[in-house]
């Protein structure tokens, strides 16, 4: 099975993206939703729940990881893949990197996210060892995740904050703009509209899947080891009311969440 983690039910974008471009296989979701989020904790304490999480995958058949949290991708993903040296790991931050370098004609890139994401400059170290001339802006955006598990996708109060979280890039006159968190595609025609004309999004959640299709491809001995099929498997250390509706709504298909407690 491929399996996928985030600090909560951001990584369904990744999920949704994975199913979209790799139908044939089974998936297993953790999102720690009692934990959430991750952007807030120490370094060790991020550490720490990204190994726990991984863990749990791998003892329910994972024999690939898709980390789908960007906070947990910057701060633990060299540790992960030193803990298992031989499983396969994919973080959703080089991906997205590796695409805005590829489109970007001015060299002038946004980046959107979380606060410790943002703070730890990851985007722009990872871009300026592609090309050291790149000029990298960042700009946390934390009502953004609020405000897409609160479905306001297009209410007047988003389009306000979007506006004010954009308007600094766009003064910057970027040409293209990572969506650096997990929730940050479900505001897509927003974030669209407020970042400029002729702004180039960037979704993790895409270029993440295209690398893993890519490396499956290329590496049969490894997809010969994962199950195929749609019974697809949601964990949750944490089920409130609406978290069913709106993970089906993001999925746009029903899932059976399982609640499933780490600590």
């Amino acid at each position: 099975m491929i399996g996928i983690f985030d600090s909560g039910i951001g990584g369904l974008t990744v999920v949704k993206e994975v199913i979209k471009q790799l139908p044939d296989y089974q998936l297993v979701y953790f999102g720690d939703t009692a934990r959430t989020p991750y952007g807030n904790k120490s370094r060790e304490t991020i550490i720490k729940y990204a190994l726990e999480d991984t863990d749990f995958l791998i003892r329910h058949g994972a024999k690939l990881i898709i980390i789908a949290c960007n906070t947990a991708s910057a701060v633990a993903s060299a540790e992960l893949k030193a803990k298992y040296p031989e499983m396969p790991i994919f973080e959703v931050i080089s991906p997205a990197v590796n695409k805005a370098n590829q489109i970007t004609k001015t060299g002038r890139i946004g980046v959107i996210g979380t606060r410790a994401t943002i703070n730890s400059r990851i985007y722009e170290e990872k871009i300026k060892a592609l090309a050291d001339r790149r000029q990298v802006f960042g700009q946390p955006c934390p009502l953004f995740v609020p405000l897409a598990e609160e479905g306001w996708i297009d209410k007047p109060v988003t389009k306000m904050v979007a506006r004010q979280y954009l308007l600094p890039l766009k003064m910057k006159q970027i040409d293209t703009l990572i969506l650096g968190c997990t929730h940050y595609p479900l505001l897509k025609p927003i974030i669209k509209l407020r970042a400029g004309k002729g702004v180039r999004l960037v979704d993790p959640a895409e270029e993440t899947a295209s690398r893993v299709k890519k490396f499956l491809i290329d590496n049969k001995n490894i997809a010969d080891q994962l199950t195929h099929g749609s019974n697809h498997a949601f964990y949750f250390s944490d089920l409130t009311p609406h978290l069913s509706s709106l993970a089906s709504q993001w999925l746009g298909q029903p899932i059976k969440p399982v609640l499933q407690q780490l600590n």
